[in-house]
């Protein structure tokens, strides 16, 4: 009777941690099922403003829960520069990225694996010296005067070019006088004086303005205008086609971000100034100089300009070979 009763106790047991074990196995697949995360990049500076608001408000999360009722994991990388997130996308560990338009273009010719799906901003863009006696090319050319930016090939880079360009020079002419800086960077080493120019946009430009001692450089500023695409966004191609629902809750969090930027200015300063390390009163008065918008505007003009003077190889046939069928501009 004692070895039948223990039978059946060691068999109720089998049953019951078995019964777990497989409750256990549905369970975490299921949750592994249910668990949608996207992966976005971006950089530093107030051109990425929106980006703050979407991210504190959750609104690509609120998106794809209204269209689909379930939820999706939103992480946000805050990288150095565009050719870093083309690493992340190419490697497939980054789904979207935003970066200046010129290195999204030279991706996009490289065949990374994205097209852009949302313009963010436009921003004004200029350099500065130190140097009263330089007030233009002619004073940098065959010199030896260093000129601080964030990167070669970015789009402080190629809108310098495209400056010496029109106004006659050779684009490449100051490539050998380049030092790469972060911008906050470029700007400590302008006022110091470890170099004698600075290429930089927003907010940089105006502290730069402010100081009695630096002087502006008008061709650069006069290249590429608040007008047109300065920061876009681009997203996986293998994100496009094969998960839909989480690109259209992307683009339209982002769009509803601009539309909250553009239409309450003053709070969406109090949302960013602390994380742009801004007063309020300065967060308004740059974020109201700048442009939020989801339209494109110059990408394949600036395009034919990287092709003619050697910053991509190849130029694709028309506008639509860059961006996503739902994007506006251009």
């Amino acid at each position: 009777m004692k070895k039948r009763i223990l039978a059946l106790v060691m068999a109720m047991t089998m049953m019951i941690t078995g019964s777990i074990g497989c409750g256990t196995d549905k369970q975490e697949t299921k949750t592994a099922e249910e668990t949608v995360t996207l992966n976005i990049a971006y950089q530093y500076g107030l051109a990425y403003a929106p980006l703050i608001i979407a991210k504190e408000q959750q609104l690509i999360e609120t998106a794809y829960k209204e269209a689909t009722g379930k939820d999706v994991t939103v992480v946000w990388n805050q990288m150095n520069s565009g050719a870093d997130i083309n690493t992340g996308i190419a490697s497939g560990n980054l789904d979207v990225g935003f970066m200046g338009i010129a290195p999204a273009i030279t991706g996009v010719v490289k065949n990374v694996g994205y097209k852009i799906f949302t313009n963010l901003s436009g921003q004004e863009h200029c350099m500065m010296t130190n140097d009263s006696s330089i007030t233009s090319f002619d004073d940098v050319i065959n010199s030896e005067n260093q000129i601080a930016l964030v990167n070669v090939g970015s789009i402080q880079h190629i809108i310098l070019a495209k400056a010496l360009h029109e106004n006659g020079y050779d684009a490449h002419a100051l490539d050998s006088n380049l030092v790469v800086m972060k911008h906050p960077d470029g700007m400590a080493a302008l006022e110091s004086g470890s170099v004698s120019c600075h290429v930089t946009s927003s907010p940089y430009i105006y502290m730069e303005r402010e100081k009695d001692n630096l002087y502006e450089i008008e061709e650069v500023t006069n290249a590429w205008t608040k007008d047109n695409s300065f920061i876009v966004g681009v997203a996986s191609e293998s994100l496009y086609e094969n998960n839909k629902e989480v690109y259209d809750a992307l683009s339209e969090g982002i769009s509803d971000a601009i539309d909250y930027l553009n239409s309450n200015t003053e709070e969406a300063a109090a949302l960013t100034c602390e994380f742009n390390g801004n007063s309020l009163e300065d967060e308004l008065t740059y974020l109201q100089a700048g442009n939020y918008t989801i339209e494109t505007n110059g990408v394949y003009e600036l395009a034919a300009f990287m092709k003619e003077t050697g910053f991509i190889e190849e130029l694709p046939a028309s506008y639509s070979d860059f961006v996503f069928e739902n994007v506006t501009g251009d």
